[in-house]
């Protein structure tokens, strides 16, 4: 059984899913299902982003074989930045190309999702604290990435966290693959196992510098094969066990007559 969110007639509701139904879960983070409460079928459009996060916390280059491709070191401590939560969309939405970037690239990521608040954690405290697991994809703006060094700007336009579909409790398997497709091309492929720093290490490092709440989002870095997106493109973001999470790329169209 899934975890997720679904938007149903301008309102939000926590959700437990079994295949292409619904039960409303109440509040984040969630009792495990009850007898009460109907099951719904759910519809096109109903999920949406599946956390509403107080920051979304990521490493970069936490994959060796990326970090090469960058042209940068691995480095010796998680090298640690934000996303702003108004970049976060949900399954299905646009990834929006701003004006600002002529190089907006695609990162499929596992994300983490908190279920406790976490401050100086011991790795069994962090282990404890996971609540569960969805696909992420930290859309990055490359060219403003280099120019302005910071990642800020780069990483923070709205539309640049795509999540979900839904958030699985049972952690992933060491051998599950990231996989990242756009237009049913294979652009990425990479294994859990070959993070630098693993899932509980990153909690640890972070929790050791700031305190991390309940419900928010660990980025835990993209493997080789990041490339350019395009208006018009699919990307697809998907995880072992997890599921898939798919958006389209669209250009901005602010100030076209």
């Amino acid at each position: 059984m899934k975890f997720a969110r679904v938007r149903i007639e301008g309102t939000y509701e926590w959700a437990w899913i079994d295949g292409s139904m619904w039960r409303a879960a109440g509040s984040f983070p969630p009792r495990r299902p009850s007898d009460h409460g109907a099951w719904v079928q759910l519809r096109d459009g109903d999920l949406v982003a599946p956390v509403d996060p107080s920051k979304v916390l990521c490493v970069g280059r936490n994959y060796r074989a990326h970090a090469k491709e960058m042209g940068n070191d691995v480095p010796t401590e998680p090298l640690l930045f934000l996303k702003p939560p108004s970049a976060i969309i949900g399954p299905g939405d646009a990834i929006v190309l701003p004006s600002q970037s002529v190089r907006v690239e695609h990162e499929g990521e596992l994300a983490v999702i908190l279920g406790q608040d976490l401050r100086n954690a011991t790795r069994e405290q962090a282990r404890d604290a996971i609540f569960g697991y969805t696909c992420a994809n930290d859309v990055t703006a490359r060219d403003l990435q280099k120019r302005d060094v910071q990642f800020t700007r780069a990483k923070g336009f709205d539309t640049f966290c795509p999540l979900g579909p839904w958030i699985v409790t049972e952690r992933p398997a060491d051998d599950a693959e990231i996989v990242v497709t756009v237009n049913g091309t294979e652009r990425q492929r990479g294994h859990l196992r070959e993070m630098v720093f693993g899932i509980d290490e990153l909690l640890v490092s972070m929790s050791s510098v700031m305190t991390l709440l309940a419900g928010d989002v660990i980025l835990t870095g993209t493997p080789q094969g990041v490339g350019p997106l395009a208006a018009g493109d699919v990307v697809t973001v998907k995880i072992d066990g997890i599921g898939e999470l798919t958006n389209p790329v669209r250009s901005d169209e602010r100030g076209k007559s």
